[in-house]
């Protein structure tokens, strides 16, 4: 494993993954681009799965997470299991004094969320949610355009995600699908989104929500809507869904008495200010592999987002994304689900 050095010759923080799946392929891919950062060492219970990877990548084969925790070299651990047991681990690696990068969701509530958050401060250990789209330079460039009121009034803000999963993505794993362990279309595929939406355009006042399980023979939902009405006054709409084949971008669009808005993933899609279209990018609804197929994901933004956390910690930035940050998106969802 060849290491790497920063411009100050301090060592790079030591990365460890805990699971091998598709998200961990993502952050390993992420931390290989980082200065300042190397990846040491995986664990899964899959040994299979776990000496693929660390062939992939010529890292070290941990037997336990206990064994991986126990690595004094280790400084931080990627958290990319199943998503009921993120709050879990997260906790453990914390409090054996490593700090954090999970996966969303966090945890599978908004009380774990805390328990996260209350650990991330009781050990002095950072934890961060992984909320990449937040580092998109167009989402940047649309809260900038917003802060300037380039749009006029803001009054309408709609969020579409119309996704498509196969009866085979639910059936692959014995959590998918299941409310407790997946959280369903919201919690598992639409988190991100939610998340987007509450960065751009602020804190949410009321929200109030119907889910349904139409297609996907699954206990947790498949297709929800929500009305939402943001502090700032603005209203707007959620629409998720796994069930919509092909599968379609995600889609984003705020709107405001002098101009318009379209977030297409992470690009703008068309932007109009005083009538002026300055962005239209005028195409027939081609399916993203991602609306279909969740393991076509770059690590570009991972890439940005972890930057960030190594420079937190080494106390060169402040951290963007907490655990307070990724609690957010869960208190939305649980209002849609009617969780109290």
């Amino acid at each position: 494993m060849v290491q790497k050095v920063t411009e100050n010759n301090k060592s790079p923080l030591t990365f460890a993954l805990l699971g091998c799946g598709m998200a961990a392929n993502i952050h390993a891919d992420a931390i290989q681009e980082i200065e300042g950062a190397t990846l040491k060492g995986v664990f899964d219970p899959n040994v299979i799965s776990r000496e693929s990877f660390s062939k992939k990548y010529n890292i070290t084969i941990y037997s336990s997470f206990e064994e991986l925790l126990n690595d004094a070299n280790i400084d931080v651990v990627c958290v990319c299991t199943p998503s009921f047991l993120h709050a879990e681990h997260t906790i453990a690696a914390l409090k054996s004094g490593k700090h954090v990068v999970v996966e969303k969701p966090m945890a599978m509530s908004s009380a774990d969320a805390d328990k996260i958050i209350k650990a991330s401060q009781d050990t002095g250990k950072l934890v961060t949610v992984i909320s990449q789209i937040r580092f998109s330079p167009d989402v940047q460039k649309i809260k900038d355009l917003l802060k300037e009121n380039a749009f006029g009034t803001v009054s309408l803000c709609s969020l579409s995600m119309n996704y498509y999963r196969t009866p085979e993505y639910y059936s692959s794993s014995n959590w998918r699908g299941s409310m407790t362990l997946d959280g369903g279309v919201l919690m598992n595929q639409g988190i991100h989104g939610i998340d987007l939406i509450e960065y751009i355009m602020g804190p949410v006042k009321e929200v109030k929500g119907k889910t349904g399980t139409i297609v996907h023979n699954i206990e947790a939902p498949d297709t929800a809507v929500a009305v939402i009405e943001f502090e700032c006054g603005v209203l707007g709409i959620i629409e998720a869904s796994t069930c919509a084949y092909p599968g379609f971008s995600r889609r984003i669009k705020i709107q405001g008495d002098k101009g318009y808005v379209v977030l297409k993933e992470n690009n703008i899609e068309k932007l109009m200010i005083n009538g002026e279209k300055i962005i239209d990018k005028v195409q027939s609804e081609q399916i993203v592999k991602t609306a279909k197929d969740p393991t076509k994901i770059l690590c570009g933004l991972h890439r940005l987002q972890i930057e960030n956390f190594v420079r937190a910690i080494n106390a060169k930035e402040p951290l963007l994304v907490d655990g307070v940050e990724g609690r957010k998106a869960l208190t939305v969802i649980e209002k849609i689900y009617n969780i109290t």
